[in-house]
């Protein structure tokens, strides 16, 4: 069976595209940061400005419910998820940095829609700075060469 995508290179032209972010407000110097290098990001790509939605939530347990609602609607070809998970001495870090992840990933095997899972989970303040703004870069080229690559599986 022959790869789909094998020896092509990523087509990250988001020209054509619409695409959601759900950003939590938990940490929001950290996902302010990665907002922006990831709406820069969509830009660069060819993103349309008015065919990019952004919305907030107050955390990362809430971001599944919000990519769940904005996914029903059927208008995005892609889905972004922005937020920052740092470690503390309670169980409760694992807890959210689990359960926000799988619901991440449900949404997108749920729908068949693309989902960037840009939900950082580090151990120190240093750490989300460090990769904030990559991270958010990656999201977006993650979110436009998947739909570009569901789209052309279909």
């Amino acid at each position: 069976m022959q790869n789909a995508n094998q020896g092509e290179a990523a087509n990250l032209d988001g020209s054509r595209l619409t695409v959601a972010i759900v950003q939590a407000r938990f940490n929001a110097d950290i996902t302010g940061k990665l907002a922006e290098a990831c709406l820069a990001e969509l830009l660069a790509l060819g993103v349309p400005p008015d065919s990019i939605r952004h919305v907030t939530v107050p955390g990362a347990l809430e971001i599944p419910v919000a990519l769940q609602a904005l996914a029903d609607t059927d208008e995005f070809d892609a889905l972004i998820a922005l937020g920052c998970i740092v470690r503390g001495e309670t169980y409760h870090f694992e807890l959210v940095a689990n359960e926000s992840g799988a619901g991440v990933t449900r949404v997108s095997l749920d729908t068949s829609l693309p989902v960037a899972n840009a939900i950082l989970t580090v151990e120190n303040m240093d750490q989300a700075w460090s990769r904030a703004e990559d991270k958010g870069r990656d999201a977006a080229r993650v979110a436009v060469e998947m739909a570009n690559l569901l789209d052309s599986l279909t």
